[in-house]
């Protein structure tokens, strides 16, 4: 039985793992001093008594920064948390309909589009037709272009009206 190979830790290099020979090194007080030998650079973070942190592993030469490392991962933590919670999952909502669709219901229907699109939700409009309305799929078409037309001033229309075995479809996204 061996043992998998080690994997290599997540996040920047620190200190002793650093590969590089020179790095551009910024101190503790955010100056650039300039491309050093690693070396010299880790001595200088040992007499600040903080850590060599590889900031950008893919410049030529590596940039290094002298910091306290516990701090600079809570940091990051912050930040990664931070733009988690700015970010907005966009769902799609489906509003079903029929071709001979009332007045009252279609305008029921069409407050809860507009409430989706305030919530900044995609609404996936579909159009159900049932036995011989199959042959009359203009008016399906009609309602369809009715809704379009109601809400083109607050959204924009991802994807055109469409026959989809038995039902139209259209899919609106908020502007």
């Amino acid at each position: 039985m061996r043992a998998g190979p080690e994997r290599e830790p997540s996040g920047p290099r620190i200190n002793d793992s650093i590969r590089s020979r020179t790095v551009r090194l910024i101190d503790a007080d955010g100056e650039n001093i300039g491309v050093v030998e690693t070396l010299d650079a880790l001595r200088k973070a040992e007499e600040a008594g903080l850590d060599l942190v590889e900031v950008s592993p893919d410049a030529v030469p590596p940039v290094a920064k002298i910091l306290d490392y516990g701090k600079f991962k809570f940091q990051e933590q912050k930040k990664q948390a931070e733009a988690r919670k700015k970010q907005k999952i966009v769902e799609i909502k489906e509003i079903k309909m029929r071709p001979s669709i009332d007045d009252h219901d279609y305008d029921v229907k069409m407050r809860a589009i507009k409430r989706f699109f305030e919530e900044g939700d995609k609404v996936k409009v579909t159009l159900r037709f049932r036995g011989r309305e199959m042959a009359h799929q203009q008016l399906g078409m009609a309602v369809l272009q009715r809704v379009k037309a109601e809400v083109q001033e607050i959204s924009k229309v991802e994807s055109e009206p469409r026959l989809e075995g038995r039902q139209m479809v259209m899919v609106l996204a908020p502007k």
